[in-house]
C-alpha cells in the first residue's frame, strides 16, 4: 500500500479551495439576495446550481478521503473526482453565461439615469427645463425595469420624485425605494439634476441610497436649450453644473455635462 503523491494532493487541495470559493460564495449571495433589504441583482441568483456543485464537490472529497484511509497510490481514481467536479462545473458556468447580459446593476442603472436625462433634455426650451411630474413620468416607459431586488423580489419599475428650488444634486434620499428617480429643479427652472436610489457603487447588499461612485454622487444634469449651440454629450461627473451668466454671453464658458454635489445654478 502507499499514498497518493505530492501533486496529486496538492490539485486536489486546489480543486477544493477553488470549489468552496466560487461555489460557496454563489451559495451566499443566492440566500443573501433572498433576504437583503435591498441587492444588486435584476433577479435572485440560483441557489440550485452552486448548491448542487457543493454536494457534488463534498461526494467527491469523500471519494479522495476513503483513497488516503485506505493507502491508495496515485492510480486510484478517487483523486480525480475534485478536477472532474470543477471543470464540469466551470463549463457549465461558462454555457450559463453565454445567456446572461454582460452588465451590471450599476451599468444598467446609469444607463437608465442617461436615458432618462436624454428624454427630458429633449422636452427643454431656451428658457427652462420641464419640471412637471405629469410632463415626465412618460418618460418612466422607456427605462425598463431597476436591476434591483427588494427582500428577493424585482422592483416592477421605476418611480419619479420631482423638487423644486435645489441648489445641487440629492445626495441622501432616506425613506425612498431603489428605482426612485429625483429630478432636482433649479430655482426659475434654469437647469434640474436627476439622481437615482439604488446602492453604492461597489456593494452588492445594503440599504437603499443615492447612487455613488467612489463616494461622490452620480448623477445627470438637463439644462435650457442654448440657441445656436449643439447639444453636446451630457453626462455624469464631478464638475460645475450649470452655466455661469457672464456679461459678455459671447466669452463664457460652455456648460459641463456633468457635477459633483457641490454644482449650483447660474443666476
Amino acid at each position: 500500500m502507499t499514498l497518493p503523491s505530492r501533486k496529486m494532493l496538492l490539485a486536489n487541495g486546489g480543486c477544493l479551495l477553488l470549489l468552496a470559493w466560487l461555489y460557496g460564495g454563489d451559495v451566499s449571495d443566492a440566500l443573501r439576495s433572498r433576504t437583503a433589504e435591498v441587492a444588486a441583482f435584476t433577479e435572485p441568483p440560483s441557489l440550485v446550481r452552486p448548491a448542487g456543485v457543493l454536494i457534488l464537490g463534498a461526494l467527491a472529497l469523500g471519494g479522495g478521503l476513503w483513497g488516503l484511509i485506505k493507502r491508495r497510490g496515485d492510480d486510484y481514481k478517487g483523486y480525480r473526482l475534485l478536477p472532474i467536479v470543477l471543470v464540469g462545473a466551470l463549463f457549465v458556468d461558462l454555457v450559463v453565461a453565454e445567456r446572461r447580459t454582460p452588465l451590471g446593476s450599476v451599468d444598467m442603472a446609469s444607463l437608465a439615469l442617461r436615458s432618462f436625462q436624454e428624454q427630458a433634455q429633449e422636452l427643454a426650451t431656451p428658457t427652462a427645463v420641464p419640471a412637471e411630474p405629469a410632463v415626465l413620468n412618460p418618460l418612466l416607459e422607456k427605462l425598463g425595469r431597476p436591476p434591483y431586488l427588494v427582500r428577493g423580489q424585482p422592483v416592477s419599475q421605476y418611480t419619479l420624485q420631482v423638487r423644486q428650488d435645489c441648489n445641487g444634486p440629492v445626495s441622501e434620499a432616506p425613506g425612498l425605494q431603489p428605482g426612485t428617480l429625483i429630478y432636482c429643479v433649479a430655482p426659475g427652472r434654469q437647469g434640474a439634476w436627476i439622481t437615482l436610489v439604488g446602492l453604492p457603487g461597489g456593494q452588492r447588499f445594503g440599504s437603499p441610497a443615492v447612487m455613488s461612485a467612489n463616494g461622490e454622487v452620480r448623477f445627470a444634469l438637463v439644462e435650457p436649450v442654448i440657441p445656436g449651440e449643439g447639444e453636446g454629450d451630457p453626462g455624469m461627473g464631478m464638475d460645475p453644473a450649470f452655466r455661469e451668466e457672464e456679461e459678455d454671453e459671447e466669452e463664457a464658458p460652455p456648460a459641463a455635462s456633468s457635477g459633483g454635489t457641490d454644482a449650483r445654478p447660474g443666476p
